[in-house]
């Protein structure tokens, strides 16, 4: 397995592609009911399967992450071939930028004299998916982009 298990709440909201998943492999529902009741293994590895594809669908998917710390944002844009990060250091100590006030200073204090804002980008290691897995698994969040594309124009 490349990826983690989904959860049961995943597996449930996803219920409806797990079924076009299983009937992919020819199995219907009264061979998977069956399948549950006699062969663990067998639920197992089409367990296992449809999270990895699941996985493989999000990841291909995602644009942005973010990753918030006490003393820093962190905004990324997964291109293609490329990470693109946007790093915001915070030398306020009283700021907690992983909160929802540290935010909102952030936003109406964008250029306080200690803040530091850092460019850069890379290139994928191993490969995309594994390494935005991996940031996912580490803390950083799904991102709509505003907050990157904001930040990235007033540094442009």
């Amino acid at each position: 397995m490349k990826y983690r298990l989904l959860s049961k709440s995943q597996f449930e909201e996803f219920h409806e592609q797990f079924a076009q998943y299983l009937a992919a492999h020819g199995i219907d529902k009264e061979q998977w009911d069956k399948i549950k009741k006699e062969d663990d293994a067998k639920v197992k590895e089409m367990l296992e399967g449809f999270s990895d594809l699941i996985w493989k669908i999000i990841l291909e998917k995602t644009q942005y992450l973010n990753y918030f710390t006490k003393d820093s944002i962190n905004l990324f844009r997964c291109d293609k071939d490329k990470l693109y990060r946007i790093l915001i250091r915070s030398k306020a100590e009283d700021i907690d930028l992983s909160t929802e006030e540290g935010l909102t200073w952030f936003y109406d204090n964008s250029d306080d004299k200690r803040l530091e804002y850092l460019k850069g980008q890379k290139d994928y290691s191993p490969d995309r998916n594994t390494e935005l897995y991996e940031m996912i698994i580490r803390g950083a969040q799904f991102s709509d982009g505003i907050l990157y594309k904001a930040v990235d124009s007033i540094l442009s």
